[in-house]
């Protein structure tokens, strides 16, 4: 692939990982950090509806694409993570260093279903 170049990457967008908190009762809480403010190209790939819990759901999965960080080397925590642009939530389910030379991040997401 070739480089990326500045005028392709034109969200801002905010990488968050999970974490867990104590509530006000001591139990454990579910939580979202930021971990990294980044631009990015966002393209839909394909759109489903299904039926969940007796309501109809849309999907609509994308290709997030940018430039390298090294929080993106352990592509198996980084499936833990999601996007978050504007208001919209992405799941983050693949990270693709495209040919392996940590230049480029690809993110197969997807939005619609929950909120991480």
């Amino acid at each position: 692939m070739n480089p990326i170049r500045s005028g392709q990457l034109t969200r801002r967008i905010r990488i968050q990982r999970r974490s867990t908190v104590q509530d006000s009762f001591g139990g454990p809480a579910l939580t979202w950090i930021d971990v990294a403010s980044l631009w990015a190209g966002i393209e839909p790939l394909t759109g489903r509806e299904l039926e969940s819990a007796q309501r109809m759901a849309s999907e609509i999965s994308h290709q997030i694409t940018v430039r390298y960080q090294a929080l993106f080397a352990d592509t198996r925590e980084v499936a833990g993570y999601r996007v978050l642009y504007r208001a919209r939530i992405f799941n983050i389910h693949a990270a693709i260093n495209d040919e392996e030379r940590n230049a480029v991040i690809t993110l197969l997401a997807s939005e619609g279903l929950d909120d991480g």
